[in-house]
């Protein structure tokens, strides 16, 4: 596959999100359609903007499969899977708190090759495909050359669900906290990867995540030049529970402390 081809595919990306990013920003529709768990919610403006962004992917490209947070599955048994989060931070959104976005990938050959997450409301667009840069806008952006763990801060997301993994995230913030400058939980794994890479932070770390939370960020990020296992250090997939991310230099220090819970 050559840059043209994922240049396509990326403008596609591009247009689906921006037209969700217009449906969000526009939406007075944050009241709750249903609830996925206890706290787990989900608004009309969630399906609204899922629809949005599968009607440009099928236009463009009808017979590739999709895998969306809403909808589920569209299968056509073939090589190429777009994965959609129409709307990251939807509590923040119903709260009004800025803090949510738009998070569109192309998945083929076991591979993310075109990633994009739209940052609401600010409209900062990450993007990347799997052998360009990553860009915020049209500004380059690298990972933070931060060293020491006592210089850093990091990042973290809590799941809805309030078991085993839950308890150990809660260890795990405590420890961190104590041995960083500062722990951040924002409630977006989209943007928390791309603020990673954009070296707003220097390291992720969130247990219980599906594809949808980190297909397009983990490449991002990856392009920006992170690096990202899982909590064990071993090689990342966005279909496993868990993901490490850090600007390099963290990443053993990171391990070091995750390993004394999980």
């Amino acid at each position: 596959m050559n840059q043209r081809d994922k240049d396509l595919f990326l403008d596609t990306a591009l247009l689906a999100a921006k037209s969700a990013s217009k449906i969000i920003l526009e939406s007075n529709k944050k009241i709750v359609k249903t609830y996925k768990g206890l706290t787990d919610l989900v608004t009309a403006t969630d399906i609204e903007s899922e629809t949005a962004i599968i009607d440009i992917i099928q236009s463009n490209y009808p017979k590739h499969n999709v895998l969306a947070e809403e909808s589920g599955k569209i299968l056509n048994e073939s090589d190429y899977t777009w994965i959609v989060d129409p709307l990251d931070g939807t509590t923040n959104f119903v709260h009004n708190y800025p803090f949510y976005g738009v998070s569109i990938a192309l998945f083929h050959d076991n591979e993310v090759i075109v990633g994009v997450v739209i940052e609401l409301p600010s409209m900062n667009i990450y993007r990347a495909t799997n052998s360009s840069a990553s860009y915020c806008n049209d500004d380059l952006i690298n990972v933070s050359g931060t060293n020491k763990l006592l210089n850093s801060l990091l990042v973290t997301g809590f799941g809805y669900v309030h078991e085993e993994n839950w308890q150990k995230n809660m260890k795990l913030f405590k420890l961190f906290t104590d041995v960083t400058q500062g722990v951040r939980r924002s409630g977006s794994a989209a943007i928390d990867l791309c603020h990673t890479a954009s070296g707003k932070v220097d390291g992720y770390w969130e247990y219980d995540l599906s594809p949808w939370d980190v297909a397009a960020g983990s490449l991002i990020a990856k392009q920006a030049g992170a690096m990202i296992t899982n909590f064990s250090g071993e090689k990342f997939s966005i279909y496993e529970n868990q993901v490490l991310v850090s600007n390099k230099k963290l990443h053993k220090p990171m391990i070091n402390i995750l390993e004394q819970i999980i």
